[in-house]
């Protein structure tokens, strides 16, 4: 019996990669010195593979930033921008298209699927002239071979491409993306057949996009592209691989018909339903790919169940056809738990992480070919016991909290108009009010205070003074630059969410558990276990001191319930919207202890409120009821005077401006700028907005300054669609990961810009 892993995590598992990245761009080593780090740790995850005895171990799944990204380079399809003239494609335009360069931003980066990783969408249009102009598929299919390990190499399919793309600046609306299907596929040709020429045997199509709801000329791209491709396949096994949900009924036809295709790989996890479909009918003589370990939980796999599950699958598609597999690829997890010695042991007997993972999967296929370790599944079962039986878990206060939220819909009393003439009595703001998204940058030696203080090398008192220290520093710096409503610059914070967690019970966390979330950024998500509640103040001190240090209005710093589930593990042993309402209770009870302390505006982020939005359309009503439910609980007993922000970043909010309005906050900070100011075209259409509303002037991650000028036009282009009296001046998202020697213009420029506007409208009354 075989076993496959659809993709495995790239930073290595004490983020090598992300430190190599991060010196290559600071000037600080050289190219080689990163292309060094990337081959071993590519050497050590395919010895590892084989090692552990997966027979289908991928490749080309490693990326400098992203797989749509390194597609975009293997077609050559740089925008103009960024002056490529050809030839095979270095890391300079690599990484200005990821993250821009002094003279030209960087391509829009958004989240892919509904998931925290991200992606930098491919700029097409009629005029784009494809290329072959990145050979990295075929040479890391070649270095893994020179290794000994016979690899599948794996290429982001050219519909999903497509249809993750958007039209280039200035094509006309009535220009379709998958116009561009036969330009591209002479490109795919060309690598399949340098693959075929390397000795590949299997090749791996990624086509996740076949999980959306699809129409029919959609579907119908597949079955052209793959008739289209089918002679150059020849001689190869290809196998089409789909996750994240369960394949609609149609589009599950249409991928079980293609023409040249040697099985299929669906994620049985998160699309449970498509069982249904493959017990209904699979081709005969087909491989069926087997995804019943889940790649984005940390949760270990119910070795019994998925044995069960696997058997009923042999029997319809037989033993020499089933190849058991992950669910996606493990670059959604973290990457091994034995770099967990200080984790909780029982805890830790809950969990497997990416190494872990990889030995499930091996397990279950030879326990299908009647090789059964039975005290690895007996070691199994008894930690699945422990978790089901564990007092930890249940706190039944907190389960009757949340049951008693059922029959409110917890609104604020008085409308947000009312509301917002009763803040502006107390804040006295001006038009266009400057402010950030919430945090600083944390320089190294911040990092080394945070470092030194979780080590015990640093006494609570001398941590306390330096995070004071840092605060005055941000705070000062905010009043120099004449910032309307200041923010304390989260020195104290690691992490938005971690942060929290730390603070609240039923959270457990890791040393090193971080998982990729774009480029070098790695998040360490917490891992919710058990019921949640909040033992004590988590942000009041540092807020209350922070407001102490100036007269201008400074915001609490919270991260919402829905972001925190959202960017977080999340227990599977109960639905994910009751764990939600138990966060969101604890994070109402910080906001009002917030507000008794004399904190008037307090901003409670919820970036990943889209990220969670389901795959089907026919499951967003349920999600987004939930999801602005529980945000409005948070914040649903304060005084009109109070104001309440929310934050949103990097994702596409149009489709659901409607509940983002349901929300019922005061002011929204968004992301705007590095999305080509979509956002704004929603208010062009007509959707009235009468909160205060801040979408992004400029990208802040990317390393570019933009002129006093540029911010104007942009906040030009919003007064264009948007009432003066509600709008707000603010960066797209918060400034930790840049550096003061950016913040400082970029903020000046900012304020600048928002005091030009100001003049001008002052003059044309």
């Amino acid at each position: 019996m075989a076993s496959h892993v659809v993709g495995y995590p790239r930073m290595g598992p004490k983020r090598e990669l992300k430190f190599a990245l991060e010196s290559f761009w600071d000037g600080k080593s050289s190219a080689a010195d990163l292309e060094k780090v990337a081959a071993d740790l590519r050497s050590s995850i395919w010895k590892q593979m084989a090692d552990t005895g997966i027979k289908y171990i991928p490749s080309n799944t490693f990326s400098y930033y992203d797989q749509v990204l390194d597609t975009t380079a293997m077609l050559g399809a740089v925008p103009p921008r960024y002056g490529w003239n050809g030839g095979e494609i270095g890391f300079d335009t690599y990484f200005s298209m990821a993250r821009g360069n002094a003279s030209v931003p960087a391509m829009e980066m958004t989240k892919w699927f509904d998931t925290n990783y991200h992606y930098i969408v491919p700029e097409l249009g009629p005029e784009v002239k494809f290329s072959y102009a990145s050979h990295k598929a075929v040479n890391e299919y070649k270095e893994a071979k020179a290794l000994g390990v016979d690899t599948v190499p794996i290429l982001v399919g050219p519909v999903s491409y497509l249809l993750l793309s958007k039209p280039a600046k200035g094509v006309g609306k009535a220009f379709s993306l998958l116009s561009l299907l036969d330009k591209i596929l002479p490109i795919y040709k060309e690598v399949v057949c340098e693959l075929k020429a390397a000795g590949a045997s299997w090749i791996q199509f990624d086509e996740p996009t076949l999980v959306m709801d699809l129409d029919s000329d959609r579907l119908q791209a597949f079955s052209q592209a793959y008739s289209a491709l089918e002679s150059t396949l020849s001689g190869l096994n290809v196998l089409i691989e789909t996750y994240f949900a369960d394949v609609p009924k149609e589009a599950y036809k249409v991928l079980t018909s293609l023409k040249g295709v040697t099985g299929f790989g669906f994620d049985l996890v998160r699309g449970t339903k498509t069982l249904d479909l493959i017990k209904g009918g699979f081709p005969t003589g087909k491989y069926l790919f087997a995804g019943v370990v889940d790649g984005r939980n940390i949760w270990a796999n119910d070795l019994a169940s998925s044995l069960s599950t696997l058997q009923g699958l042999e029997a319809i598609v037989g033993k020499d056809k089933l190849v058991v597999s992950t669910s996606c690829s493990l670059q959604h997890t973290a990457v091994d738990l034995v770099n967990e010695p200080k984790l909780d042991k029982e805890i830790k007997s809950w969990l497997a992480f990416a190494a872990q993972k990889v030995v499930e999967v091996n397990a279950l296929a030879k326990a299908l070919a009647g090789q059964k370790d039975e005290e690895f599944f007996s070691a199994n079962a008894a930690a699945q016991a422990s978790r089901k039986s564990s007092p930890r878990v249940t706190n039944e206060a907190v389960q009757k909290a949340a049951a008693a939220l059922k029959g409110s819909d917890h609104r604020r009393a008085t409308n947000v108009s009312a509301r917002l003439d009763a803040q502006q009595k107390k804040l006295n703001l001006p038009v266009l009010p400057t402010t950030t998204i919430g945090s600083f940058p944390q320089t190294m030696e911040l990092r080394r205070v945070r470092r030194e203080y979780k080590a015990k090398k640093m006494s609570e008192d001398e941590y306390v003074a330096a995070i004071k220290e840092e605060i005055k520093k941000v705070v000062q710096l905010q009043e120099e630059l004449d910032i309307d409503v200041l923010v304390h610059g989260e020195p104290e914070r690691n992490d938005m969410v971690e942060y929290f967690g730390e603070q609240l019970s039923g959270f457990a966390f890791t040393a090193n558990g971080w998982v990729q979330s774009y480029g070098s950024r790695c998040v360490k998500p917490p891992i919710i276990y058990g019921d949640v509640s909040r033992p004590k103040p988590m942000t009041v001190f540092w807020s209350t001191t922070a407001q102490s240090m100036t007269s201008r209005p400074m915001k609490g710093m919270l991260t919402g319930p829905v972001t925190i589930l959202n960017w977080s593990f999340v227990r599977n042993d109960q639905p994910r919207f009751e764990t939600c309402y138990q966060i969101a209770l604890a994070i109402k009870d910080e906001v009002e202890d917030l507000e008794k302390a004399g904190i008037n505006v307090i901003q409670i982020d919820e970036a990943a409120l889209r990220e969670g939005l389901p795959l089907r359309k026919s499951e967003h009503t349920f999600y987004l009821d939930w999801a602005v439910h529980s945000f409005r609980i948070t914040n649903c007993g304060v005084k009109d005077t109070t104001q309440i922000h929310t934050h949103m970043c990097y994702s596409h909010f149009n489709d659901i401006i409607h509940s983002i309005i349901d929300m019922d906050a005061d002011v929204i900070t968004i992301e705007n700028s590095r999305s080509d100011e979509k956002l704004l075209s929603v208010f062009r259409e007509g959707v009235r907005y009468g909160a205060g509303i801040g979408p992004g002037v400029y990208d802040i991650h990317s390393p570019r300054i933009p002129s006093t000028e540029e911010i104007a036009d942009r906040i030009n282009k919003m007064l264009a669609v948007l009432e003066t009296n509600i709008l707000w001046v603010n960066p797209d998202c918060g400034l930790k990961t840049r550096k003061y020697a950016e913040v400082k213009p970029a903020l000046s420029n900012m304020v600048a810009a928002a005091k030009l506007l100001r003049t001008q409208l002052a003059s044309a009354k």
